[in-house]
């Protein structure tokens, strides 16, 4: 498919939310990019509509070669989501491009995580026991089912993970409340109650509204709220505001 300056946002960043859109950018005089053009469309091809390949003469869009800094061709990028992932210079060897192509497609893992059931996050878990959109699914619906022995050791193994870390610290301030061993934190009942049926605002209020009497436990519920946080993402209209407070409950 050819695609010119008027059409690249639909043909080419729109359509990259539904399927990876490698962009070929070429010219007519140069050798290295009728060399490469066949490889990219049979690699195309050969993945049966799970990539799409757009071709850009340079020569005659001058405008998306500037703005993609375009300066040796034959250029490929990968664009997903509207953006770019991958990309390389030069006529690449068919192996390379094949490679290359493979990297676009989701792996075994994305589509077990995509299915979001208990088997198929146990088997993501398996491949990437380090993925925490795996491993905090899996742990939350262990949770649920009160292995929470279980649960943790899922979450140990996802370092660096908020949102892991978060649940971790949840199930921790849940079994000292069962127990009544170690320190309270008032309405952490009530806010856990608020965060499971999706009150996050709630949730947040009253997790962050606990923190000055929480005593031993602070560092617990600051990491449930940090969690809470990671899960909701930096975009969410309550991230801002409630990190400000969170810091001002803190320090």
């Amino acid at each position: 498919m050819d695609v010119i300056e008027s059409n690249f946002q639909s043909a080419v960043l729109d359509r990259s939310h539904t399927v990876p859109m490698v962009v070929d950018f070429w010219a007519d005089w140069c050798g290295p990019c009728r060399q490469l053009g066949p490889v990219l469309e049979r690699g195309v091809a050969a993945r049966a509509g799970k990539i799409e390949l757009a071709k850009v003469d340079v020569d005659a869009n001058p405008g998306l070669a500037r703005a993609f800094r375009i300066q040796g061709i034959p250029a490929v990028k990968a664009f997903r989501d509207g953006r770019v992932v991958a990309e390389f210079v030069g006529a690449q060897p068919a192996a390379a491009v094949e490679q290359f192509l493979d990297s676009l497609l989701p792996s075994e893992a994305d589509a077990l995580v995509e299915r979001g059931d208990e088997a198929s996050l146990r088997r993501a878990h398996e491949l990437e026991p380090t993925r925490p959109d795996a491993a905090v699914p899996l742990a939350k619906i262990l949770k649920a089912r009160g292995e929470t022995d279980e649960a943790l050791k899922v979450l140990a193994r996802v370092p660096g993970s908020f949102a892991a870390d978060g649940l971790a610290a949840r199930i921790a301030l849940e079994a000292a409340a069962e127990k009544s061993a170690g320190p309270q934190v008032p309405n952490v009942t009530e806010a856990f109650a608020a965060l499971d049926v999706g009150e996050h605002e709630r949730a947040l209020n009253l997790l962050i509204g606990a923190l000055p009497g929480a005593d031993g436990a602070r560092d617990e519920l600051r990491r449930v709220v940090v969690g809470v946080l990671d899960d909701l993402g930096v975009e969410h209209p309550l991230a801002r505001d409630a990190r400000r407070r969170l810091a001002s409950a803190l320090y």
